[in-house]
């Protein structure tokens, strides 16, 4: 599976390592992503996501049920 955000899209970004020589090698800078499982009261389940810290700062702010209804707004998710 994909190292992908599913809330927020995030996803892996391509740089260049750089040596005191300025010798450029390229590198990946991955997401910090996490594997989460979050209740939803109004469905009454759980889910787990695959989500990034930058998310899990907006889920503890905003509530799980307004971010899951802004990424499928968003496109997103899926479900």
């Amino acid at each position: 599976m994909s190292r992908v955000c599913e809330l927020t899209g995030k996803r892996a970004m391509v740089g260049n390592n750089v040596s005191h020589a300025m010798n450029k090698t390229k590198r990946k800078f991955n997401a910090n992503l996490i594997k989460k499982r979050f209740y939803i009261p109004e469905e009454d389940r759980w889910i787990t996501l695959k989500v990034s810290t930058a998310a899990l700062k907006n889920i503890n702010k905003n509530g799980i049920s307004a971010v899951l209804k802004e990424a499928r707004a968003k496109g997103f998710l899926k479900k």
